[in-house]
């Protein structure tokens, strides 16, 4: 008796083929927002966000570098847009943190705790609105290492004589629902 495959069948095996083939190779069919095209006006969103322009009495933009960024990345599957801000800072950590704590839910951020008790990673991260408009907000105080790679030893030498800090906003390109913590 000859193998048959009925029509219906054929169909699912090659939808789950392509759909096999497109996750071994890094494509996606499932999202229409796999490239950065398209996003202006999403990443001009995030770049205007409040927080961003936002920072703590006595902070600054460095003076070895501009200090702002913003990028749509769209090598990992989906396009992710981030805008941000360096900041050199002669404060603490906990007063950078208290302060844009209290600026993040006075704008309607919720704070999202570290899931892992104990980790000490000194970022905190934020979320606001709903699948479709979804953004995430996060502080982190970048070590002097990774300062001198990324802006090089100007930037370092700065920030060795306060501490330095980076706020950034993100956003899948769809505004779909992010987390904080993968």
């Amino acid at each position: 008796m000859p193998f048959q495959i009925r029509p219906g069948r054929a169909a699912a095996l090659l939808l789950s083929a392509a759909l096999v083939a497109g996750a071994l190779s890094g494509c996606s069919l499932l999202s229409p927002f796999t490239t950065c095209e398209g996003t202006g006006a999403r990443m001009k969103e995030l770049e205007s966000l409040p927080l961003l322009s936002s920072p703590p009495p006595g902070a600054s933009a460095p003076r070895s570098f501009d200090g702002s960024f913003s990028e749509c990345a769209d090598d990992s599957g989906d396009a992710w847009l981030s805008a941000g801000r360096t900041y050199v800072y002669p404060g603490t950590r906990q007063e950078a943190l208290d302060h844009y704590r209290k600026a993040a839910e006075a704008d309607g951020w919720r704070f999202v705790p570290d899931p892992v008790p104990g980790r000490d990673l000194g970022d905190v991260c934020f979320t606001k609105g709903e699948d479709g408009r979804a953004k995430m907000f996060t502080l982190s105080f970048p070590p002097a290492r990774y300062l001198r790679e990324i802006y090089g030893p100007e930037a370092a030498a700065e920030f060795a004589t306060g501490s330095g800090f980076e706020i950034t906003a993100g956003s899948e390109a769809d505004g779909a629902k992010t987390s904080c913590w993968s």
